[in-house]
């Protein structure tokens, strides 16, 4: 069980040489209990995903700053393509996966932001699931690979193309795409799920609630297990303040600490009583059954 962060996080509010933000960055994620974690660009302020030397040289950076694991995100070449030839587009995404892989990276995040336009169009589905091939192509076990469907419901994809693809795991937008569930549900039970259950908007709440119920959901799935089941916030978190970003992280660590080590009573203890059950929402506290 771990929490992780899904996209760009916001920059400091004063101007900082890159170095000093990234490593800014990369200790406050570490701080909060996050792991694997990022130098915070996320595929969308990272170069293009065919700039094999600077990524690996981003990643390098990251990766010298902490002790703990460090993933690289790339845009997909179904999104990056957007009705362009996709295939060569996606060799130069392998090259990129293979120089990063030399490098030391073990993680590697493929964001398809445009996977929720595909629906249930035939040629878009196999347009989709082309690119994403060619990307993965040979790889093998080299490195794990995690594909990640944010900003909407991917679920009209349909499982069987998503998941005959080679990812070890997958992430998926559980706010605003909660149909995603249908996808989780056909999830074979070695894959890797990443729940995006924090509420990336301002002024959402926080609270513990909905993330433990979904890593618990997730896990309970095929017997799937809390090994395979992570948190992270559900899309990019880039255009909060840098306060309010660090306040969602917290909690989303929160949260994953309490899922996986959280006895029943201490779980239902530790979550608002009107999520436990009828007794204890009505009393305003929880309240463990008699024996």
């Amino acid at each position: 069980m771990f929490a992780t962060l899904i996209g760009a996080y916001p920059a400091a509010r004063e101007p900082q040489q890159a170095d000093e933000a990234v490593r800014d960055v990369v200790e406050e994620l570490a701080a909060a209990g996050l792991e694997p974690i990022t130098d915070g660009r996320g595929a969308e302020r990272a170069a293009r995903p065919d700039d094999a030397e600077r990524i690996v040289a981003a990643w390098r950076r990251a990766a010298s700053l902490t002790d703990r694991a460090v993933k690289q995100a790339l845009v997909g070449p179904y999104s990056l393509a957007r009705g362009a030839g996709s295939a060569p587009i996606a060799e130069s995404i392998r090259a990129t996966i293979e120089a990063l892989a030399a490098a030391g990276c073990q993680m590697i995040e493929i964001e398809e932001p445009a996977a929720v336009d595909v629906g249930a169009d035939a040629g878009e589905r196999r347009r989709f699931g082309d690119a994403l091939r060619t990307a993965t192509a040979g790889l093998g076990d080299a490195v794990h690979l995690s594909l990640v469907l944010t900003g909407g419901n991917a679920d009209g994809i349909g499982a069987a193309t998503i998941f005959d693809l080679p990812f070890s795991s997958y992430a998926f937008d559980l706010i605003a795409g909660p149909e995603n569930w249908r996808l989780i549900a056909e999830a074979p039970a070695d894959r890797g799920i990443v729940c995006g259950a924090l509420d990336p908007s301002a002024d959402a709440a926080d609270s513990p609630e909905l993330m433990t119920w979904a890593a618990h959901y997730a896990a309970s799935i095929k017997g799937r297990g809390l090994v395979r089941v992570g948190l992270a916030n559900a899309s990019s978190l880039a255009g909060l303040s840098r306060e309010r970003a660090r306040a969602k992280i917290q909690a989303l660590a929160s949260a994953a600490r309490l899922a996986a080590t959280a006895s029943p009573d201490e779980l239902a203890a530790a979550l608002d009583p009107g999520a436990v059950d009828i007794r204890s929402a009505a009393l305003g506290r929880y309240t463990p059954k008699r024996n």
